[in-house]
């Protein structure tokens, strides 16, 4: 198939896929998924508001839910899905040429179990995501685009979605070549898509939640992954519901005992990601901090963590925010133009 063939039924693909999440709701289908984790977070933080000044409809909400769809649906579809698939056949096929090994045959997660393709999955991926994002915020042309994330002057959990469709090209460049090569599929994907998506929600929401919380909902989850044969974890041989249902319980307790006390050094909290958006950057970061998109970790490891104090009432944005583009329209076409802000 040419190269040509692969682009053009990117595209046909891509769309016939968008056109059947739209008209067929299910517990595969991304774009209810979205609706869904969005409309949790929305309660939650109307229900338990960490910033209670807040408005429910807080500034700019609007602009940030067309934001969500667009940037992970309209913009795959009218620019960036067939492309990207263009540039891993393309490498792939540069690789076998000159080496004669064949990377997407050859890759080391062919036979493994679900459970480790999710986990090696996630983990490359966030790896990848914390040094671009940092990336972003180091070249000055990059960071002219990601200004628009950081234009958030009232944060909530749609604000996780407001970026420039830059960031697509620059992100899903870098993320899906070691990804496709790695041999991670679409239904691998699909689940490590929006556990990040729910986590990345979390993270910008108006709300704070305590460590033994968010460790009993991933002790949950991993309940559900040892209790569910699908994932091809062998703990269990053909248990009953009741099996199932007092693996997840157990699972949930031993998380919120066992990780809650680590949860908010392990993965990304409103508490700790409010400061990567703090308008005034503390001394010795010129650059930026806390970069972690799902994973904390990573900041912890290198260096860039950050957390001093509550952050709750911090000022957001960056120097000369309160003249940088207001619409949607403006916004996307920021970081083009050859003067800077």
């Amino acid at each position: 198939m040419s190269y040509l063939e692969v682009f053009i039924n990117g595209y046909k693909n891509y769309a016939n896929y968008l056109w059947y999440e739209v008209t067929h709701p299910g517990w595969h289908n991304y774009f209810y998924w979205l609706i869904l984790v969005s409309a949790f977070f929305l309660l939650l933080e109307w229900m338990t508001p960490w910033r209670k000044d807040q408005p429910k409809f807080r500034k700019d909400f609007w602009m940030d839910f067309f934001y969500m769809y667009f940037n992970f649906f309209l913009f795959s579809l009218i620019a960036f899905n067939a492309a990207s698939s263009v540039v891993v056949d393309a490498l792939n096929n540069g690789i076998k040429f000159l080496s004669g090994f064949d990377l997407q045959a050859s890759n080391p997660l062919s036979y493994a179990p679900l459970w480790i393709v999710l986990i090696v999955g996630f983990s490359v991926r966030d790896f990848i995501q914390w040094w671009t994002h940092r990336l972003l915020h180091r070249v000055p042309t990059l960071w002219e685009f990601h200004k628009v994330h950081h234009s958030v002057e009232q944060m909530g959990f749609a604000a996780h979605l407001r970026y420039h469709w830059m960031e697509n090209v620059v992100y899903r460049t870098i993320e899906y070549i070691p990804l496709a090569l790695l041999g991670i599929g679409l239904y691998d994907f699909f689940i490590i898509h929006i556990f990040t998506l729910t986590v990345g929600h979390y993270n910008h929401a108006n709300i704070t939640v305590p460590g033994y919380v968010t460790g009993g909902v991933l002790g949950g989850l991993i309940g559900i992954v040892i209790a569910n044969s699908s994932f091809d974890v062998t703990l269990l041989t053909d248990p009953s519901l009741i099996t199932q249902l007092l693996v997840i319980l157990a699972a949930i307790l031993a998380g919120a005992l066992l990780l809650g006390p680590v949860m908010k050094t392990l993965f990304n909290s409103p508490e700790m990601h409010i400061w990567h958006h703090a308008h005034e950057l503390p001394k010795g970061y010129r650059y930026g901090i806390n970069f972690g998109i799902t994973l904390a970790i990573w900041d912890y490891i290198f260096g860039t963590a950050h957390v001093p104090y509550d952050g709750r009432e911090i000022k957001l944005g960056f120097e000369g925010v309160e003249h940088f583009p207001k619409t949607f329209v403006k916004q996307n076409l920021h970081g083009f133009s050859r003067k800077r802000s």
